[in-house]
């Protein structure tokens, strides 16, 4: 089976290939550009570096959010055409899953997170147990001193994962002291190659009614919904 994963949730842009035994090849790039012009590029020369004719895939998997709502509308969009136009299952990964399935090594509780602005995060808790991650409690979208304050009732070691963990390093170091630690930049990229993992088993979605998981509305949209529910 020849799985091609794919996220643009956020400003990385990740890109695998891989089978049930190897990881063929990764592309990842950490850059404020715009995915929209890159990505369909970026697979066509992945795929031509592998040596691999799009016909020859089996599955797609794709970062199905939370994060930057264009970035996870273009990753589900392009994937969507791919598996529709290829005839192949598509199934969707937590993008805070793939930052927290790196750290195998840890013991305690892991919690990825991405950056939301006005001190809001997008994070989730995860562990591993007996090989597998594990999602202890599901994604949301949380002040981070609230976060804070719900992880220090564990009493356990707890890893902060993800590129935008330094913004909010301060909150957790002073609610949880010695219970915090944080991920070497190096693990900070999500890994593309772990979400083709992550979903190389599980099922597949209606390609038709798969959408993105924001999490919360758009700014736009909330206030639009607001604004509609004054006039009644």
């Amino acid at each position: 089976m020849k799985i091609l994963a794919i996220d643009t949730s956020n400003e990385v842009l990740g890109i695998a290939l891989l089978n049930e035994n190897v990881v063929i090849g990764e592309y990842i790039t950490n850059l404020k550009k715009n995915h929209s012009v890159r990505l369909m590029p970026a697979i066509e020369r992945f795929l031509a570096d592998c040596e691999t004719n799009p016909a020859e895939l089996d599955k797609i998997v794709v970062a199905q959010g939370p994060g930057s709502y264009t970035g996870v509308r273009m990753g589900v969009t392009v994937a969507k055409s791919l598996a529709w136009s290829l005839d192949i299952p598509l199934t969707g990964v937590s993008s805070l899953a793939v930052l927290a399935a790196a750290p195998r090594y840890f013991e305690g509780y892991i919690v990825p997170l991405f950056d939301a602005r006005r001190g809001l995060i997008y994070t989730g808790l995860y562990h591993y147990k007996q090989g597998s991650l594990e999602e202890i409690r599901s994604d949301k979208n949380i002040l981070a001193a609230d976060w804070a304050k719900e992880l220090k009732l564990l009493e356990q070691p707890i890893l902060f994962i993800g590129n935008d963990v330094s913004i909010h390093r301060e909150v957790f170091q002073t609610e949880l002291k010695g219970f915090a630690t944080f991920a070497n930049i190096t693990e900070c990229n999500p890994r593309p190659g772990e979400l083709g993992k992550l979903g190389m088993n599980l099922p597949p979605a209606d390609i038709h009614s798969f959408t993105p998981n924001y999490i919360r509305l758009v700014e736009a949209e909330a206030k639009w919904l607001e604004e509609q529910e004054q006039k009644k």
